[in-house]
């Protein structure tokens, strides 16, 4: 049986990272760190995390967008196998010159799809 949601947690501001002053219910915590975090830095679980500070040092070519893309769903790929969500897509857009924003849609455990954007740097 998959795990649900364990109830209201503080909400991280992904502009900043720190705590919002509010609270959440939502995968957005989780999304956020998984996103964020170097893959294999943080100390309880090597496995969390993603590639997408490696491309800080890629120049902003098309196929940069692909990658970002792929480091961002094997990041949230955890969600799905530990049973808090049942579909994640990831988009990409080119905002401006060396950036990319993720667009994310995940359907949670519940049936309860959120949206989420996460701006990438890029060279």
């Amino acid at each position: 049986m998959p795990r649900t949601l364990r109830g209201m947690e503080a909400l991280l501001d992904p502009q900043t990272g720190d705590y919002a002053g509010s609270r959440t219910d939502t995968l957005a915590n989780a999304v956020y760190l998984r996103l964020m975090t170097p893959l294999g830095s943080w100390w309880a679980d090597p496995t969390l995390g993603s590639r997408l500070h490696e491309l800080q040092r890629e120049k902003d070519l098309p196929r940069v967008a692909m990658l970002a893309r792929q480091y961002s769903e094997q990041a949230l790929a955890s969600l799905l196998k530990d049973g808090r969500a049942d579909r994640i897509e990831v988009g990409t857009i080119r905002t401006q010159p060396g950036w990319l924003r993720l667009d994310i849609e995940v359907e949670d455990a519940s049936g309860r799809v959120q949206h989420f954007q996460h701006p990438v740097r890029v060279s």
